[in-house]
């Protein structure tokens, strides 16, 4: 049972496990819209300071506002660094989404940035979230790895190595950004074409393969339930700028028509 703001490895442990989770992407840089979609039912939530609008104050806020409904935060970092890697998880992320790799070695390179020495390289210190402020120094030496480890595949080269990243330890989850894959693939947007969907059928076959989840981003309810059925065990429905502008539009439709 969860009784605060970390997570301490339990949705890796789900995923392992083979459950399906459902969360969504966090952007407006908002402590409450966060709390909102936690409360909402979300499995987990994904601040995103790649293109979403704040900076690592929003991890701070969001990670306690989220977890207070019992729902773990991932973060989605501007890139592998480690600094930007390390900074996040003293905030009690308890995964990172790493965008824009391509080879095995730079996904082994992130998960590095994940794991404390001897395992990494993630710098260690106490007074932190992670640490329940040096109260709590378990998370230094824990047996297993707690840190969920998300790695997008969105460009030709991270396709061509999906089965290789996959395979690798401490990647949990390999997450198709399927706008960027599309146009890659040389068909922008056009998720439906086959040369899409063959993509994504091979990362759902590497990660099975090597006993891990296969991710995507889903544009609503159905989009995900189909991505479900086609073997996705970890999730995204829109963000939550997306599904608050779709329904306003849709009830402000409503109201003229």
């Amino acid at each position: 049972m969860n009784h605060g703001p970390l997570d301490a490895g339990q949705l890796r442990r789900r995923l392992s496990g083979g459950d399906v989770t459902i969360g969504t992407f966090v952007g407006l840089s908002s402590a409450t819209a966060a709390e909102v979609c936690a409360a909402a039912g979300a499995d987990w939530i994904l601040i995103d300071l790649e293109h979403g609008a704040g900076g690592e104050d929003a991890v701070r806020d969001g990670v306690i506002a989220a977890g207070s409904y019992g729902v773990p935060t991932i973060v989605r970092v501007e890139s592998g660094d480690r600094i930007r890697i390390g900074r996040v998880l003293d905030q009690g992320a308890a995964g990172i989404m790493v965008p824009r790799l391509n080879t095995l070695d730079q996904a082994a390179e992130s998960v590095r940035h994940m794991l404390y020495p001897p395992r990494g390289d993630r710098g260690v210190a106490t007074y932190n979230r992670s640490c329940r402020w040096g109260m709590d120094r378990r998370t230094l030496t824990a047996p297993d790895q707690e840190t969920l480890g998300v790695i997008q595949i969105e460009t030709l080269e991270a396709l061509e190595s999906v089965e290789e990243i996959a395979a690798q330890d401490g990647v949990d989850v390999v997450f198709v950004g399927p706008l960027d894959l599309s146009y890659a693939l040389g068909v922008p947007l056009q998720l439906d074409s086959n040369v899409f969907q063959e993509a994504l059928q091979r990362v759902v076959s590497a990660a099975q393969l090597h006993n891990k989840a296969a991710g995507i981003l889903a544009v609503d309810g159905m989009g995900a339930a189909k991505y479900v059925r086609q073997g996705f065990r970890f999730v995204a429905i829109g963000s939550d700028s997306t599904i608050m502008a779709a329904a306003f539009r849709d009830a402000f439709d409503t109201a003229r028509n």
